[in-house]
């Protein structure tokens, strides 16, 4: 068992280079609801080379934020960019069933491609925004303590089995094979 602390309490923010930081703005603000609350705009030495940046900030309930770097030059830019429009690379966040419904009929009413998997141990919504970055909004089951008391007590012992060379699936809470 862990004696020691964990040494974070949260997320405090997931940042993500952009293209467009107003386009951004309008999908997580206007579209899914992130409020806008900080915009810096910077000048300092990143990775050994002076950089002119903007970066902005959306909340999150919880106080943590969703944040985005555009940068001015354009070398810089395709330095820092990260494309993960064809990666697994996605940020999830905590929702509900009835955050999801929602978000739902706003991507539909946008035109906005989404999809939704049930896990087994969580449902998830997924949507991509304007830059690549899956967003992935993620509703536990009400037994989530369970299954998190079940997945903490052979987590050493699954990760062993798999490495050693045994890849069958464990998820026997998914009802059918999806995607993911």
């Amino acid at each position: 068992m862990r004696e020691e602390k964990i040494p974070a309490f949260r997320l405090h923010h997931h940042a993500y280079v952009v293209d467009d930081q107003e386009a951004t703005r309008v999908f997580y603000e206007d579209l899914l609801g992130f409020p806008l609350v900080a915009t810096w705009c910077e000048i300092e030495t990143v990775r050994g080379k002076e950089r002119t940046y903007c970066h902005t900030f959306f909340e999150l309930e919880d106080g943590s934020a969703l944040a985005f770097f555009q940068f001015l030059d354009p070398d810089d830019q395709a330095e820092m960019k990260l494309d993960s429009r064809s990666s697994l690379n996605h940020v999830a966040l905590s929702s509900t069933l009835e955050d999801q419904e929602r978000l739902r009929g706003a991507l539909d009413s946008a035109g906005l491609a989404h999809r939704t998997t049930d896990h087994g141990y969580c449902v998830s919504l997924y949507v991509t925004d304007p830059d690549g970055l899956t967003v992935e909004f993620t509703t536990d089951p009400e037994n989530v303590a369970d299954i998190n008391a079940w997945q903490r007590s052979n987590a050493h012992s699954e990760l062993e089995r798999w490495l050693s060379g045994d890849h069958s699936p464990n998820n026997k809470l998914r009802s059918t094979t999806q995607p993911h």
